[in-house]
């Protein structure tokens, strides 16, 4: 009898110490769909969310969210006390970028989770000047090399509170690749990113091997989309590439000076 009652106090304990984290709860939500649970293998997301800092009352914008890998975590962890801006691409900006913008509207539309989900294009404001607690991004940055950097990362910049945070992951270069090969590829170097955030008013405060992977070589023939999850080549090689799993990446954390 004794033995039933302890086990009874013990799987209390655990219950509430699970419902204590809301961090947890939002990574398993079953918001969240079976394939992009199937990678959290490789991204790490609460680890990595952890390290970034963001609490569940603080203003987090997600530059690029592409489909919404991240969204659907950060909404759920966000959505009582606290508030998620997502940064998008602006549909005038192209045919793709139309097509990735309504479908990622069509999620913001699908669960009640994303009622609060404010809405905002990269090419514009993307939140009132300093009302924002950390600014986040997740393989973004070879995309914006180029013009779009400045303009980006100056937004995000002005968005921050004073001693606000932005998060980075990004595939990692080898040291010594060329910008041109960095946009071909899609990777960048990590000299290349603090340097070109650091020039901006932001400080390099911590690194994290979080998300690194050493079984990447970083020299495959369609660049970091010959890799799961894009799997650029097909069937051409598939084994190969499924061993190797995604990209090796670095985790930065900035703040804003």
């Amino acid at each position: 009898m004794i033995m039933k009652i302890l086990t009874f106090i013990l799987l209390i304990f655990f219950n509430s110490f699970a419902l204590a984290d809301p961090l947890k709860n939002a990574i398993e939500s079953e918001i969240r769909s079976d394939k992009n649970v199937a990678r959290d293998v490789y991204r790490h997301p609460y680890e990595t969310l952890t390290f970034f800092g963001i609490r569940p009352d603080m203003t987090v914008i997600e530059l690029s969210p592409g489909g919404g890998w991240y969204t659907e975590i950060l909404a759920h962890y966000l959505k009582d006390n606290g508030e998620l801006i997502a940064v998008h691409f602006d549909p005038s900006m192209g045919d793709f970028a139309k097509r990735v913008r309504d479908n990622f509207e069509k999620k913001l539309a699908s669960s009640s989770v994303y009622d609060q989900v404010k809405l905002a294009s990269l090419n514009s404001k993307y939140s009132e000047v300093e009302s924002v607690d950390v600014v986040v991004t997740f393989r973004n940055l070879h995309n914006w090399i180029g013009p779009n950097w400045d303009f980006i990362i100056k937004n995000s910049y002005a968005s921050l509170k004073k001693g606000g945070l932005l998060g980075v992951v990004e595939h990692r270069a080898k040291e010594g690749t060329s910008i041109q090969n960095m946009k071909k590829t899609g990777y960048v170097t990590e000299k290349y990113a603090i340097e070109s955030i650091e020039k901006l008013g932001f400080k390099l405060i911590a690194k994290s091997e979080i998300n690194s992977n050493p079984k990447d070589t970083k020299d495959h023939p369609r660049g970091v989309w010959t890799l799961p999850p894009v799997m650029r080549l097909k069937e051409l090689d598939q084994d190969k590439y499924l061993q190797i799993g995604e990209s090796d990446r670095f985790t930065f954390l900035f703040k804003k000076i």
